[in-house]
């Protein structure tokens, strides 16, 4: 049985491992002061080319999500995010668990549009309601789609206007950045939200989501907020010689590329046998549509999720590449979904 269900099915790149154990015995200040996760702060303002701004390491997205946004907020402020977003539909109400509504709107292949930015706050005028006060996005969205440098500063444009706050979820930063489609460097991206993460569990790390918070008046006391969240690693320099290897290199860039080409490839061969998809992603997840049959027979073999229901015959299909996907492993699955087709379709020939 092969996993294509998520990509932090392997452990962690080698490199990371080798790091870890060679550090071992090395005595370290903890929460945040040891030398790797100073060295580790450094290298990432470097490549933001941001000496300015504040960087916390936390352990995982939902963890982060929570931790920020609750952070962020005033009791009566509420979350704008797409109908789609991982705080409205992943993560057990976290944020409303806090006392934080999370308004959604439907998304156009995930992803947020100003209108409707406008839209939810002349729905919630005054004191009555939810004040909204954070946009939340995520890149790439949930449906594997990027936003383009005009998309994601039209939205800054909206926040600005209307005092909101900008938050990306980063999860999966280095697919979107490292896309076909995107236009930005992480240099020119940062320049756009007011706090966002950068994701290390699903980009060849054992764990640890960066989180980058340029706002000033986002950054006062929120250490206080990691601790009362259990978001404060007593043993910090796991993350921090994590995120050192990442990034004193191109390792980062180098594994979220090899996501990203082995789910191309993934995508074309599909295609090559007739396989149409959800929507139209150039990062790590696929969303083939395939008839029930060949879904049946795919799971014999194969660990995916099924995403949404298409018809009464067909539904969609989740499939994620990671840093560590074998392209033999990619080419068997085509190779599988063209001799399943071929055997249902002669099937099927042979009883009209």
């Amino acid at each position: 049985m092969y996993s294509f269900k998520n990509d932090y099915c392997e452990g962690a790149h080698p490199a990371l491992l080798k790091a870890l154990v060679e550090s071992n015995m090395q005595q370290e200040e903890g929460y945040g002061y040891d030398t790797f996760t100073k060295e580790a702060i450094r290298l990432l303002k470097e490549k933001i080319q941001n000496p300015d701004i504040d960087i916390h390491f936390l352990n995982g997205g939902t963890q982060t999500n929570l931790t920020a946004i609750s952070a962020f907020l005033k009791p009566h402020h509420a979350v704008i995010a797409p109908h789609t977003g991982h705080i409205f539909v992943n993560e057990a109400g976290a944020i409303e668990a806090t006392g934080h509504k999370v308004i959604t709107v439907p998304g156009y292949n995930g992803k947020l549009k100003p209108e409707q930015v406008e839209a939810v706050l002349a729905a919630h005028p005054d004191e009555h309601t939810v004040r909204p006060k954070l946009v939340y996005i995520s890149n790439p969205t949930e449906l594997g789609t990027i936003y383009k440098k005009d998309e994601l500063r039209a939205l800054k444009e909206v926040c600005t206007k209307n005092n909101l706050y900008l938050y990306v979820d980063g999860a999966r930063l280095g697919s979107a950045l490292m896309s076909a489609e995107n236009d930005m460097t992480l240099a020119e991206f940062a320049a756009y939200p007011d706090a966002f993460y950068i994701g290390g569990t699903k980009n060849g790390a054992l764990m640890g989501e960066a989180l980058i918070i340029q706002r000033d008046e986002l950054k006062e006391d929120f250490r206080y907020s990691m601790k009362q969240k259990g978001a404060m690693l007593a043993k910090s320099r796991l993350l921090g010689i994590q995120f050192t290897e990442l990034f004193k290199g191109h390792l980062f860039w180098d594994l979220a590329d090899h996501a990203n080409l082995m789910a191309q490839r993934l995508q074309d061969g599909l295609a090559a046998n007739g396989v149409t998809f959800l929507v139209q992603a150039s990062t790590n997840q696929l969303f083939p549509v395939l008839s029930d049959q060949l879904i049946e027979e795919l799971q014999k073999k194969y660990s995916f999720y099924i995403w949404q229901r298409v018809n009464e015959k067909t539904s969609a299909i989740r499939l994620i590449t990671s840093w560590a996907t074998r392209e033999e492993k990619v080419d068997q699955f085509i190779a599988d979904v063209k001799a399943i087709k071929n055997r249902i379709e002669k099937k099927q020939t042979s009883f009209a």
